[in-house]
């Protein structure tokens, strides 16, 4: 539910090829069904409803015609900004399944109106859904932030690569203990390009992963 395979509209597949050899890949490795969610980002990766979903069409042509047994629909992981406000009051978000909108904050900091902010999402009828919370660097020594979010109801996604250690031994501490507090709600690859593809790899031996598969995770109802 979380990935970028559309090619050239944001930092994931540069190419339609780049595009097949990562669905290839996730296919092999028994992933059957896509979310495929860009970056809208108001001042870099200024993707629409339109691109994305012409971007979702191309790929789509190119999985019926090699014969992969999968399925892409695509939404998008909205960056919050000024942009992103102006967005929620004024348009209709592309959204996970019927509500569930995907979001991502800086690295740098947490945007002081975040709470507010997510209650307005909520308000316009959205399920929010923070994308890989473990990587913020901000809430490592404050974990308590996670149970808040969820109280406030926000859903925590999981990049499946902080348990491979991809993003730094930081980030997989952090994911592992959100996995042993059951506060995991959905998991995704973000996969961008092949290295994402050998840091899964690397992960499927990992404990965490396998007690989180076993878990009431929202993927396998989407």
């Amino acid at each position: 539910m979380h990935s970028h395979l559309i090619p050239g509209i944001d930092d994931g597949a540069k190419t339609i090829e780049d595009s097949m050899t990562l669905i290839r890949e996730l296919s092999g490795m028994g992933f059957r069904k896509f979310y495929t969610t860009p970056h809208i980002m108001s001042d870099y990766f200024r993707n629409t409803p339109e691109i994305i979903h012409q971007g979702l069409e191309t790929v789509r042509e190119a999985i019926k015609a090699e014969g992969i047994p999968v399925e892409i629909d695509a939404a998008a992981e909205y960056y919050i900004d000024d942009g992103f406000v102006k967005k929620l009051e004024n348009e209709k978000l592309l959204t996970i399944g019927a509500n569930y909108l995907l979001f991502e904050i800086s690295y740098i900091n947490c945007p002081d109106n975040i709470e507010d902010i997510i209650f307005r999402m909520q308000v316009q009828g959205y399920k929010p859904i923070m994308a890989h919370p473990e990587r913020y660097p901000f809430w490592h020594n404050n974990f308590d932030q996670y149970r808040i979010f969820r109280d406030q109801g926000v859903l925590l996604q999981l990049n499946l690569n902080s348990l491979s250690g991809y993003y730094g031994h930081d980030a997989k501490k952090i994911g592992e203990k959100l996995v042993e507090n059951e506060l995991v709600d959905l998991v995704g690859t973000d996969c961008h390009h092949l290295k994402h593809i050998e840091g899964l790899k690397r992960g499927l031996k990992e404990k965490s992963l396998r007690k989180l598969f076993e878990s009431n995770l929202l993927n396998k109802h989407l």
